[in-house]
């Protein structure tokens, strides 16, 4: 017998072993439990959150986009014009 059969028996008796032994309800209440506990949670998959932070970045550079143009037309029109964030300082703070 190969070793590679002897592995994949060796685990198939571990599993069956397992799946009829009480472990096999302990795992399913365990993750029922879980479930329940977790849905209580406002929380998101990570391919949620990954569209989030995506978004949050184009609208961030957007945002800054917008602000140089506003900038450059107040000074074209000679307004006075207001300091802003840099995108990697945050916000001004007075």
């Amino acid at each position: 017998m190969k070793s590679n059969q002897l592995f994949e028996d060796f685990q198939k008796n571990i599993q069956e072993l397992i799946k009829n032994s009480p472990a096999a309800d302990i795992e399913k209440n365990v993750k029922a439990f879980m479930a329940q506990g977790f849905s209580r949670l406002d929380l998101v998959t990570r391919e949620e959150f990954d569209v989030q932070v995506a978004l949050s970045a184009k609208l961030r550079e957007r945002l800054f986009e917008l602000e140089s143009r506003v900038r450059a037309l107040e000074e074209k029109a000679g307004v006075a014009t207001t300091p802003t964030a840099s995108p990697h300082t945050g916000p001004v703070v007075d």
